[in-house]
């Protein structure tokens, strides 16, 4: 199974440049959305996509989430206790066989850094217990945009963006008791000391073609689909966003 997260930046706009054929070269079982930004179904039949769910923000063109699936959820949910109200659309749950996938757009603290409190003590404690409580179920996939360089190897200039969102003390402590919860960060574990993966670059600067970017999308796996996971990697060739697609491979044996 293959599974693709990216921040598309828009549905409708990047549906308008070569986001099937981009979709068709990846071959996703499963595609997550974040920033969708659309308040109506838009189904991805022609892609092979027979199931969906999204979550829409109240707040017209702005956040919202959807997974796309060739393969049928037991279960899809959209509730989520760390969403803020009016609901953002920041999170959607499809139940597996073998694990829980959850698809998350992280709420950005924005300039000024406006929403660090609510961040930092609200969503993040929030998401953490989400998570650990579907662990205690069965194993858990979160992926999407988390908003957070985790570490200095994770963005291009640590220096200079301590107090930028993305790179506070604050969220970065929220990213670490991620994982201090049992949840690995599978790209940095299969390489962890590779530099220059970064997976956004802001449209200002012409940031990407100078790779000058952040690792802010991640694939967190719970311990135990370790020995089912094959690869995990950045598809930093897609464009069409200011993010790249994320991919993780997996996969089970099924005895007959």
């Amino acid at each position: 199974m293959k599974i693709i997260s990216w921040n598309v930046n828009g549905l409708n706009a990047i549906l308008k440049k070569d986001f099937s054929r981009d979709i068709a070269l990846l071959e996703p079982d499963v595609l997550c959305l974040q920033e969708t930004r659309v308040s109506n179904e838009i189904g991805l039949d022609h892609l092979g996509f027979a199931y969906h769910q999204y979550s829409y923000a109240e707040k017209k063109g702005y956040s919202g989430t959807a997974i796309f699936s060739k393969e049928k959820p037991k279960a899809a949910r959209i509730i989520c206790p760390c969403e803020p109200e009016p609901t953002e659309g920041r999170c959607v749950t499809f139940e597996y066989e073998q694990f829980f996938l959850v698809n998350v757009y992280v709420p950005n603290s924005g300039s000024e850094l406006k929403r660090l409190w609510f961040r930092s003590h609200e969503w993040d404690p929030g998401f953490r217990q989400y998570l650990c409580e579907l662990e205690k179920k069965k194993p858990v996939i979160a992926c999407g945009d988390f908003n957070v360089a985790h570490q200095e190897i994770d963005l291009a200039n640590p220096e200079s963006n301590h107090f930028s969102a993305g790179f506070t003390d604050e969220e970065r402590a929220g990213f670490s008791l991620l994982l201090q919860s049992g949840f690995e960060d599978i790209f940095r574990k299969l390489n962890p000391d590779k530099p220059k993966c970064y997976t956004w670059w802001s449209y200002r600067t012409a940031a990407r073609k100078r790779n000058v970017g952040w690792r802010i999308d991640y694939f967190l796996t719970s311990p135990k689909l370790r020995p089912h996971i094959k690869d995990a990697y950045i598809c930093q060739k897609i464009e069409g966003s200011d993010h790249a697609p994320v991919a993780l491979e997996i996969e089970f044996c099924y005895s007959k």
